[in-house]
């Protein structure tokens, strides 16, 4: 007999309701403890023995699990079946778009990855940047052909950028590409699927809350350190987006030590210009340690460039990527340096805390998570410094922690956006 459900408002949930909560309680326990058998279902779901052999049978006729093996080595029978979900019953994609490049994965309904690819984007004379909008989708339906799908189910984009709570389209705080802004309809009118467009930082956090660096934390901050400074702020679980999309603009922040405050149209003189990729890289330089991207730095030796790379210093389309990548690089050197490399985290983390310090005050996360590629490549060296520096500026307790997702959390967060939307809509009754 089917259990009674109650709503939150306390009534009682139709047996129609009922069996949908079911089914997706047990979906979720699927997609989440792995393949399952009815017996471990009935003891994870609290169900009847009948209920559960119902809902097994509904899942299965809707296509959404199947047989996948058997409990055991000693088990035979029904009983030993282990059901797991139709992972290629739906697939989706997740795309990271950056100021000069794009990377795309097409991955199953469990997000598992089953083909990536990348594609540098240089600005074109269209106003609208039709032509770099194009080979940016075009390169999405070639990965989803390498993945073997002909149809989309989902897509999740991360962009730099505010995106409107109200309409979801995508403002800009800075000067950014015109292709960003025409991208995602372009998405949606070729492929004709459903599109989510989140912040790139908002996605790097979801990537960190569910398999990274606060797995085990509810509340938290990620304290993006890229080409751009920016935090996404999640409080008891739930990603916080603020009145107009621009909750975490810490680029924004007026600061001591800038030429001067920053603008609404520009973060020049914001926390940006203190802990910005470009910002790091003069700090390196200052210190004697080298700030060029790895490809700059293979040029100099004579080693071949290899094809879409960048030369260091050279405006070739794709300086955004590659002061990220130097900042990277720099923090990396600094940590097998010597003295002038302690001298030079030291300095990053007296920056660094300095927007910590805000967050912690306005917010008291307990945790902040250091990510970008500043912030990845600093590891616990970078964390412990800001740690240190943060004690001694907030009465507040904070946790400092680096990120574990590294240079896919954003792409890693699209994918899961969109897995997570496509599962809602196959696991609903409507979908089934």
């Amino acid at each position: 007999m089917t259990p009674t459900r109650v709503h939150p408002a306390g009534r009682t949930a139709s047996p129609s309701t009922a069996r949908a909560i079911n089914d997706r309680l047990a979906l979720r326990l699927l997609q989440t403890e792995g393949p399952l058998t009815a017996g471990q279902l009935k003891t994870l779901t609290g169900l009847s023995r009948p209920t559960v052999a119902d809902l097994v049978e509904r899942l299965q006729g809707a296509g959404l699990i199947a047989v996948v093996g058997e409990a055991g080595a000693q088990r035979r029978g029904p009983n030993a079946r282990l059901y797991g979900i139709v992972a290629d019953r739906a697939h989706l994609a997740g795309v990271d778009v950056r100021r000069h490049g794009v990377t795309v994965s097409v991955a199953d309904l469990l997000g598992r990855p089953l083909a990536e690819a990348s594609l540098p984007v240089e600005p074109d004379g269209a106003s609208d940047g039709s032509r770099a909008v194009g080979r940016a989708v075009a390169l999405l339906e070639r990965t989803a052909a390498r993945a073997g799908t002909a149809a989309l189910h989902t897509i999740g984009v991360g962009a730099p950028g505010l995106v409107d709570p109200a309409t979801g389209a995508l403002r800009p705080t800075g000067e950014l590409p015109a292709w960003h802004g025409h991208f995602v309809a372009e998405l949606r009118r070729r492929l004709g699927v459903p599109v989510l467009l989140e912040n790139e930082v908002n996605l790097a956090a979801l990537a960190e809350q569910r398999a990274g660096a606060a797995r085990d934390r509810d509340t938290f901050v990620l304290l993006w350190l890229g080409h751009g400074v920016g935090a996404a702020v999640v409080l008891d679980g739930r990603l916080r987006r603020g009145a107009s999309g621009g909750t975490g603009e810490l680029g924004f922040l007026p600061v001591p030590g800038t030429s001067g405050p920053p603008s609404a149209t520009g973060c020049d003189g914001g926390f940006h210009a203190l802990a910005s990729s470009q910002a790091v890289c003069a700090l390196a330089r200052e210190h004697g340690l080298d700030a060029r991207t790895p490809s700059a730095a293979a040029d100099d030796e004579d080693v071949p460039e290899e094809p879409g790379t960048a030369r260091g210093g050279e405006p070739d389309g794709t300086a955004a990527v590659d002061d990220a990548s130097a900042a990277e690089a720099a923090v990396r050197h600094a940590l097998d340096a010597g003295e002038r490399g302690e001298a030079f985290l030291d300095a990053v983390a007296d920056r660094v805390a300095l927007g910590a310090a805000a967050v912690t005050a306005v917010l008291d996360p307990g945790c902040i998570v250091l990510g970008g590629e500043t912030g990845h490549a600093g590891g616990d060296a970078l964390a412990d410094r800001v740690s240190a520096r943060l004690a001694r500026l907030s009465p507040l307790p904070t946790e400092i922690r680096p990120a574990a997702a590294g240079g896919t959390a954003v792409l890693r967060g699209a994918v899961l956006t969109a897995m997570d939307a496509a599962q809602d809509a196959l696991f609903s009754p409507a979908g089934s």
